[in-house]
């Protein structure tokens, strides 16, 4: 999962000024008396090739061997930029996307976090993530990625159906998507399926055929997700005919009745877990938390004790790299309006089945509730919410109509 895009940054454009610290705790409109929980995401951005729907920041391989050592450099030379702004606080977890960040080595990604380790505190039970994608891996690897540090494997499967997996522009077939989620069972205690719906030319039985696979392995966590025709994909130049939206509803209310039938409850809008193995950055970022990002094209939201301000690195690898190692990888850096928090915190914490708590909200936004009053009392009118003294959640209706919920407090903003 990739963070929270803001503008698209142009690749010709200056760095953003680097500024010090005493730049970002000078005094402001805001006022928090605590920060939130600190996560951190590495974008690794090569994949074998890029598939059609994907609008990530991607690119296929270069021809011979990745530059990983180069890359991994550059992104040391991020974070130590980066320290000052994020000095004396505990990593909660890290997430390794891409991209198919599979792809480095095992040797690459146990430097990686070695040297993340000398730099930073972690929580003793911080939870480490990679994505990894079954056309990249070969016997064992996964088992090494375990033991260079990782706690968490997740593989992008998508379908274990040859032709839905051909129609998606996948590397891997069905045969490679079993072994490798065999694997990754064996090699760890918990880890996640990708796994789409509404794909072309499916029907509801392949659906079923395929979450009842995926289900064979006892999965801890299944992420669920639409394909989407994204902007600026091969996809949107060239759309497949996909299920009706009433057919993918259906799809949909099936999947979660089989995944909770097996024991996984659906705690946000595209998730579904075991007691115990929700993903803890997935959950920091819906609720609000910080996260610094490095890599190309990387995103980063840090609370400070007035603002909080977001960053985009660039997003070209190989002047990523460049600008990294000269101390100015980031494109473009902004201070969140305070009139755009409210809705900020309401996209993500709608997202989750059990909602949010009202002092939640204060202490992540530095606002009052009464910011976000009107919309709260229009979205109970329709029935999209309920809510007590201490938390408000979306109801089944709401969470089936979220983006109109989202919206109510778009249209809340001053």
């Amino acid at each position: 999962m990739s963070v929270i895009p803001i503008a698209q940054v142009s690749e010709g454009q200056e760095p953003a000024v680097q500024r010090d610290i005493q730049h970002y705790m000078r005094p402001g409109s805001l006022q928090f008396a605590a920060l939130p929980p600190l996560s951190l995401y590495i974008h690794l951005p090569w994949c074998l090739k890029k598939c059609p729907y994907c609008d990530f920041n991607s690119h296929a391989a270069p021809g011979g061997a990745l530059p990983e050592q180069q890359y991994l450099d550059a992104l040391l030379a991020d974070l130590d930029a980066a320290l000052p702004l994020i000095w004396g606080r505990t990593v909660h977890s890290i997430f390794i996307g891409g991209g198919t960040p599979s792809l480095f080595s095992p040797v690459s990604i146990d430097r990686l976090l070695g040297d993340i380790r000398a730099r930073l505190r972690l929580e003793p039970d911080c939870e480490i993530t990679l994505e990894a994608n079954p056309g990249t891996f070969e016997k064992d690897r996964f088992r090494a990625f375990r033991q260079a540090g990782v706690t968490r494997l997740s593989i992008g499967v998508q379908s274990f159906n040859d032709a839905h997996l051909k129609a998606l522009g996948r590397v891997h077939d069905g045969a490679q998507a079993l072994a490798a989620v065999e694997e990754a069972a064996s090699a760890f205690d918990t880890f996640n399926l990708d796994i789409m719906y509404a794909l072309p030319g499916q029907t509801l039985a392949q659906v079923e055929q395929d979450i009842g696979t995926a289900l064979q392995f006892k999965p801890p966590h299944i992420s669920i997700y639409h394909l989407t025709i994204e902007p600026n994909t091969v996809f949107a130049k060239f759309p497949p005919v996909i299920p009706e939206d009433d057919d993918a509803y259906a799809m949909l209310d099936r999947i979660t009745e089989l995944t909770e039938a097996a024991g996984l409850g659906r705690y946000e809008v595209s998730a579904y877990a075991r007691d115990g193995h929700r993903c803890w950055h997935n959950l920091n970022y819906w609720q609000f938390g910080d996260y610094l990002g490095l890599g190309a094209g990387a995103h980063s939201k840090l609370t400070f004790a007035h603002r909080v301000v977001r960053q985009v690195r660039f997003r070209d690898p190989t002047r990523y790299m460049a600008q990294a190692v000269a101390g100015h990888a980031l494109s473009q850096e902004e201070e969140v309006a305070r009139n755009d928090l409210a809705f900020e915190y309401m996209l993500n914490a709608l997202r989750l089945r059990h909602g949010f708590g009202l002092r939640d909200f204060g202490e992540r936004t530095g606002l009052p509730i009464t910011a976000i009053q009107a919309a709260l009392d229009a979205a109970e009118k329709k029935g999209l919410i309920e809510r007590d003294f201490a938390r408000v959640r979306p109801t089944v209706r709401g969470f089936d109509f979220l983006s109109d919920l989202q919206s109510l407090f778009l249209s809340n903003q001053p």
